[in-house]
């Protein structure tokens, strides 16, 4: 279970440890005034505590911290870098670490503190102390409580620290669901999941099966889920508000629960991760779930198609044609380029019967986009500019970095099939080593038909996944996308101003 995080105005009696910030300063770190004068309550020796700071030869940057026992208590001297949100969504990373094997702890953070940045640190301190472990042996003591205090905190200041809450637990379940085993996790479990979080949050849900996705025309989500024991399933999430502002949001999340590459088989060591090859899908699921709580004014709706990937005799073959939700045909070259078919028909369906201002689909899709751009840039293919700009500034203030990239026109010819109306992956393989330009291309062709909605994608196979704890991600799924998005649609009373169609 997370910490309780709380504001308060007075240091509980029964902390176990005190936090007191350092920031950079010209001869070094310098303590924070209100971490200091509270430090009495701790018995902590100022002059000695500035000694030690001095002898280590601290910078006040995020990331460092400094344990000194102080009796029975922990004393941590932290670095918070500028006070932005950038280095205190790092520094409270860094701090929850520490504190992991700690039962309360207090962090003095300012005597007005600011909105922005508050609700930052919090989130870093709930997201960097984050862990997944399947085990029956017992827990370890972990943060139960977490009193960040102010002197005189305001009400914008309360709300932010809500909402970073709301925020990091709706991340840290996109963590959960990534995390979770492809032995529960089956098309079947991740509607359930998405169930329960209907429920909780005041959600429509419609889950269409196998025979219903089938009936209904999904051809994408059919074929790719041919060859497992366990079939697939549409989940569709539906959040209206009673003051709804015009207009109407449609995110789409790649739900693929394992993906072994089908009979384009993937080598062993590409398969490990494959359990998290929902994360989008994940991400999606979670971001609906704390729209009502963070208040977002305008409809949306969440799809998320779901399948398991899997070789068996009763898979896609490699030249299959496949006929997609609206009536596409696409010839299956690559069994493992599955992702962009499940999207393509979710894609369609939101194009043809939802009648969408906004279009935003995530996907762990492309190999070449970590190519491109590395682990900590998803790449962004919005050919609006207002929708980009959105983006980019949600992006921004999240620090779920994204990176504009270009829909190349003289690589659509890569996609033209001999015998149906597209391929699913570069003819010959002239990708034009612009393999995630190909991918967005191809996606491209479902949207825009029928609805003149905006439409971005975003490519997040380089930041879904991380090899290491580093600041506010942990080693393993990073739940990317879920901050992003809420910090776009909970960010102002209308995220749709100028983007209605």
């Amino acid at each position: 279970m997370p910490p309780v995080v709380e504001l308060v105005t007075a240091p509980p009696s029964d902390a176990v440890a005190l936090v007191v910030a350092l920031t950079p300063g010209a001869e070094g770190a310098v303590l924070d005034d209100l971490g200091e004068a509270r430090s009495g309550d701790f018995g902590v020796d100022v002059a000695a505590l500035r000694a030690t700071v001095k002898r280590d030869q601290l910078k006040g940057n995020p990331g460092e911290v400094v344990a000194l026992p102080v009796g029975e208590r922990l004393l941590l001297a932290a670095g918070v870098g500028d006070g932005g949100p950038r280095d205190l969504r790092r520094a409270g990373a860094a701090i929850a670490r520490r504190l992991k094997n700690v039962e309360s702890a207090v962090l003095p953070v300012a005597r007005q503190p600011k909105p922005a940045a508050l609700r930052a640190l919090v989130e870093g301190l709930l997201l960097g102390g984050y862990r997944f472990k399947i085990t029956n042996s017992p827990k370890p003591e972990t943060l139960k409580r977490l009193a960040l205090l102010a002197e005189r905190p305001s009400e914008d200041a309360r709300r932010a620290l809500a909402v970073g809450v709301t925020t990091a637990h709706a991340t840290m379940l996109a963590r959960d669901l990534a995390f979770t085993p492809s032995s529960t996790k089956t098309p079947q479990w991740l509607a359930q999941q998405a169930r329960a979080v209907a429920r909780k949050a005041g959600l429509q849900i419609t889950v269409r099966d196998e025979r219903q996705l089938a009936a209904e025309g999904f051809g994408g989500v059919v074929a790719v889920g041919m060859g497992s024991a366990h079939p697939p399933r549409l989940i569709e999430l539906s959040y209206t508000p009673d003051d709804a502002a015009p207009g109407h949001v449609v995110l789409v999340g790649k739900g693929i629960t394992f993906d072994s590459g089908g009979l384009s088989l993937k080598p062993n060591a590409g398969m490990i991760a494959m359990k998290t090859d929902m994360a989008a899908g994940g991400a999606v699921i979670a971001t609906m779930s704390a729209l009502r709580e963070l208040g977002v004014r305008v409809r949306v709706t969440g799809l998320v198609p779901a399948a398991e990937n899997m070789p068996s005799g009763s898979a896609q073959r490699p030249s299959d044609v496949i006929t997609h939700f609206g009536g596409t045909t696409v010839e299956v070259l690559n069994t493992d380029a599955e992702g962009r078919l499940v999207l393509a028909d979710a894609l369609a369906y939101a194009d043809a019967n939802l009648a969408p201002d906004v279009v935003i689909d995530l996907a762990t899709l492309t190999g070449a986009i970590s190519s491109g751009l590395g682990k900590r840039h998803a790449g962004l293919f919005c050919a609006d500019d207002r929708l980009r700009a959105a983006l980019t500034a949600a992006a921004d203030a999240s620090g779920e970095a994204v990176w504009p990239m270009p829909f190349v026109e003289d690589y659509r010819d890569a996609l033209e099939s001999t015998v149906a109306d597209l391929s699913n992956v570069a003819v010959g393989g002239r990708d034009y080593k612009g393999g995630a330009i190909v991918a967005a291309l191809f996606l491209r062709e479902f949207t825009g038909r029928r609805s003149p909605s905006r439409w971005a994608h975003l490519d997040i196979a380089g930041v879904g996944r991380a090899e290491a704890d580093e600041h506010e991600v942990v080693k393993g799924p990073t739940g990317y996308g879920v901050r992003l998005l809420l910090h776009w649609l909970a960010g102002s009373a209308d995220p749709l101003r100028g983007l209605r169609a």
